[in-house]
């Protein structure tokens, strides 16, 4: 796990600094918003945090591992962009792209589409779709 700079800008993104932003949720803080949640999870990504997305993630579809660790070349992850954010009661869609780049290649985008739903007052990454185009 990688530390951070609680001064810092959050990786997700926020200016309002990891200590404000991302840093609670990853401690065991509940996310307001499937968005939050979302930020949150490309921040573990960030921080190579596989504890804290294997915990946010839907039992129905979680896989046992990440090994993230284990990831040759490690990605560098450039930014997020939250494209769309939608709640309708317990469920939510976050549309969103990421950037990053592997090794000393090409920065590249990843937008997807991800399903979250609430229960018992947390939200739960559930799965995602990769938008053609």
């Amino acid at each position: 796990m990688q530390a951070v700079d609680t001064l810092t800008p959050c990786p997700c993104g926020n200016d309002a600094g990891y200590a404000r932003c991302c840093g609670p949720l990853h401690e065991g803080a509940v996310a307001a918003t499937a968005e939050a949640l979302m930020r949150s999870r490309y921040s573990a990504y960030v921080l190579k945090r596989e504890d804290y997305l294997l915990t946010t993630w839907h039992p129905s579809t979680r896989p046992a591992s990440l090994k993230l660790a284990a990831q040759q070349p490690a990605p560098t992850w450039l930014g997020l962009d939250v494209k769309h954010h939608q709640e309708d009661g317990e469920h939510a869609v976050v549309e969103f792209i990421a950037r990053l780049r592997y090794g000393g290649g090409k920065a590249q985008r990843m937008h997807e589409i991800s399903r979250f739903v609430r229960e018992q007052g947390r939200w739960y990454y559930v799965d995602g779709r990769f938008p053609e185009g």
